[in-house]
């Protein structure tokens, strides 16, 4: 189940297939002047307990909570896991996200299990993280990506999945000090437990949990022409993992 999505903005224009498999969607730039209805979180922390216990007993209790003053659709929170000898990274984790499902196509089949999802970013264990250090965007960026992430499909009416690329605008311009010009959503492959990677709330939802991987413009090129698998193959044999690393090399690197 790959897919690709090209954040342009907002409504859904046309729909296209690439070679690998990938399905493009495109959208319109928003409007200026937004519903007032949309601007404020007409739920806020449904699962937060429970994502809060999930973190816990898989990995491990967040040390801090970097909590949103002003929120707009839904409210995102981002959990600090600080490093660990069995975690010897910082993990930063949304709650949030999943307070409202995702406008999953009637085509994916069980369609149900994939409309709610949080999402979780792995950082070098000397990344420079809290209040001061993020307002350098060379610490922040991650950040930012995971909050603007987590509402993209609900101000979009679209939804976020195994295998989605999302580039940094239009012609996947480079972040901060990085060369990566895309995110990449993968369930996490480092060593996290499976049981992980799907919390079923008491309601009865599921919440999928996706690492949130920054790929160089020329790997997600690669991905919509040979599809995900083929590029995960050169992860693989590069040794890249989610663990977030600005130097790395680029596979696709002609």
């Amino acid at each position: 189940m790959s897919g690709e999505e090209d954040e342009s903005s907002t409504e859904k224009k046309d729909v296209e297939i690439t070679a690998g498999g990938s399905t493009v969607y495109r959208y319109e730039n928003q409007p200026e002047e937004k519903d007032p209805k949309d601007l404020f979180p007409e739920v806020q922390c449904v699962y937060l307990e429970e994502i809060e216990e999930h973190l816990a007993r898989y990995i491990a209790e967040p040390d801090l909570v970097f909590h949103e003053i002003i929120s707009e659709l839904v409210h995102i929170d981002v959990h600090w896991i600080k490093p660990s000898a069995n975690y010897p990274y910082n993990i930063l984790v949304t709650s949030g996200m999943s307070d409202l499902p995702m406008n999953v196509p009637e085509e994916i089949d069980d369609k149900e299990a994939y409309e709610r999802a949080e999402l979780m970013v792995v950082l070098p264990a000397d990344w420079k993280i809290g209040d001061e250090e993020f307002q350098d965007d060379n610490n922040y960026w991650p950040v930012y990506f995971l909050k603007r992430l987590a509402r993209f499909p609900h101000e979009y009416k679209t939804w976020l999945g195994y295998g989605h690329t999302i580039p940094n605008g239009m012609e996947a311009e480079e972040i901060a000090n990085t060369s990566f010009g895309c995110m990449l959503l993968l369930p996490p492959m480092l060593s996290f437990d499976e049981e992980f990677l799907e919390l079923t709330t008491k309601d009865g939802k599921i919440i999928n949990f996706y690492a949130m991987i920054p790929v160089y413009k020329e790997e997600m090129d690669y991905k919509l022409e040979e599809g995900t698998d083929a590029l995960l193959d050169l992860f693989d044999e590069y040794g890249i993992s989610e663990l977030v690393d600005i130097d790395r090399p680029n596979v696709c690197k002609r």
